[in-house]
């Protein structure tokens, strides 16, 4: 972060000032909010959350080095208070990317938001210096907190925003307004708590409705292959460029086709060059993922060939997210487990098939959570996928939405022990143990909540890193 006094912070927040000494003691150090995370010159947020209040680690936060605690109330160390802390890390994020005066890039979707951020942040970084969204800190805490890691020095700031609801993105594209806004896809993740496809494209669409005007510098970056992401075009003030498989966008990809490992491999064609792209990551789904970054970098004025060159050497920095791994037995562990929504477990699957071919395949599945009344649907599809794909064997793993896998599996054909439902992850683990053979690939993916990457860690001998879990 920029450095700051305690007298610019509490300005800008609307705060006052409490037992501190010296109000031109300056910020120097990152904005936290755990207080195992304080360095010297930290600025340490006190958010009072459901099982934990920030506010009882104050006098950790200060004697670690934080020169203030900004909180809810007076707490007898250097704190500047306010009525609502989370409007006032907002305000303070807000207040520093405008000083910074830095490209702002921000991107959603139903699916891919992660890895496309974690593409876009690796080829940024070739072109610049770059701060981008760590994991999936998408959302009203977590978006600030990156904006305010940002420095002198940042040239790009690539922010990755999440949606529950109608408004969030409004939100977060307020706390730091964005030149450039992305939209991947919409799809049907959290669509029980949406409504429908259509509200989640309202909420989606929020982000170009931000946008600043064509002549003002605002691109809109579309999905030329979603029909509800093109559609936004008509939402926006923005220049509109378009990205996918489709013949008119202005970036796309031509000649799609996959290495013998499951590797995407393609020519991407921008409106100022072709060049060709092999990428290190895994499943033909991330040759979209791919285009959205590219699209991205083109308007940041990087040529095809140095995109290209970006996205070959592009790896995933997030984990569990399509990170795969050979044991020293020949197995393969692809751990996917981070979450899942339908159109990510089929992309994972279809992957697991491309990476299989002439080896035994194992797909480990857990529920898809937040899928409200289409959730029996889905959760059959998926398991129907499966066996469509030649998996050699589904593992649904958990209670009634797994039960809908595999029954969605055996209906569809699979016969014997093609498809198994066993009720947790141990009992998955003890299943896989006694059964894979040298060669075999096996996918584990759930929604987050199921915490089925425990599966993936004990087969890799890791299990002790979600241990208390």
């Amino acid at each position: 972060m920029i450095a700051l006094s305690l007298a610019e912070v509490a300005e800008i927040v609307g705060g006052q000032s409490y037992d501190i000494p010296d109000p031109d003691v300056r910020v120097t150090g990152p904005v936290v909010i755990d207080s195992r995370e304080v360095k010297t010159g930290s600025l340490f947020v006190a958010f009072a959350g459901e099982h934990v209040d920030g506010h009882d680690y104050a006098r950790r936060a200060v004697d670690a080095g934080a020169v203030a605690v900004l909180a809810a109330r007076p707490l007898g160390v250097p704190a500047v208070v306010v009525d609502d802390v989370q409007a006032a890390l907002g305000a303070l994020a807000r207040a520093v990317v405008a000083r910074l005066g830095t490209d702002v890039v921000a991107l959603t979707g139903s699916a891919g938001k992660t890895s496309t951020k974690d593409l876009i942040a690796q080829v940024l970084q070739r072109h610049a210096p770059t701060v981008w969204t760590p994991g999936s800190l998408n959302n009203e805490i977590g978006l600030p907190l990156t904006a305010l890691t940002a420095t002198d020095e940042t040239r790009h700031l690539v922010l990755e925003m999440g949606a529950r609801g109608i408004g969030h993105i409004r939100y977060l594209t307020g706390l730091t307004p964005p030149r450039i806004g992305l939209v991947l896809n919409v799809g049907t993740a959290h669509i029980g708590e949406f409504g429908g496809r259509e509200q989640i494209a309202v909420a989606k669409g929020e982000l170009v409705e931000s946008l600043p005007a064509a002549d003002a510098g605002g691109v809109a970056v579309l999905n030329a292959d979603d029909p509800l992401v093109r559609a936004m075009a008509s939402r926006t003030k923005a220049r509109v460029t378009l990205f996918g498989e489709a013949e008119d966008a202005d970036v796309r990809a031509e000649d799609v086709r996959l290495t013998g490992t499951g590797q995407p491999s393609f020519s991407l064609r921008t409106p100022t060059g072709c060049s060709d792209v092999t990428l290190r990551l895994y499943g033909e789904h991330h040759v979209s993922n791919a285009l959205a970054a590219a699209a991205v970098a083109h308007e940041l004025g990087m040529s095809a060939d140095e995109i290209a060159i970006a996205l070959s050497g592009a790896g995933s920095l997030s984990r569990w997210r399509m990170e795969v791994t050979e044991r020293p037995d020949g197995v393969t562990i692809v751990n996917d487990a981070y979450n899942a929504n339908p159109e990510s477990m089929r992309a994972a699957l279809r992957a697991l098939a491309a990476m299989g071919r002439g080896r035994r395949t194992w797909a480990v599945l857990g529920q898809m959570a937040e899928l409200g009344d289409a959730s029996l649907a889905e959760h059959d599809a998926v398991g129907r996928l499966a066996v469509r794909l030649n998996v050699s064997k589904l593992v649904a793993v958990g209670g009634r939405e797994a039960s809908w896998l595999q029954l969605g599996a055996y209906n569809e054909g699979s016969w014997g022990e093609e498809s198994v439902h066993v009720s947790d992850a141990r009992a998955a683990v003890d299943l896989l143990r006694s059964e894979l053979r040298p060669g075999d690939v096996v996918l584990v993916k759930a929604s987050r909540s199921v915490g089925l990457e425990r599966v993936a860690l004990a087969l890799l001998g890791t299990e002790g890193e979600v241990a208390g879990r």
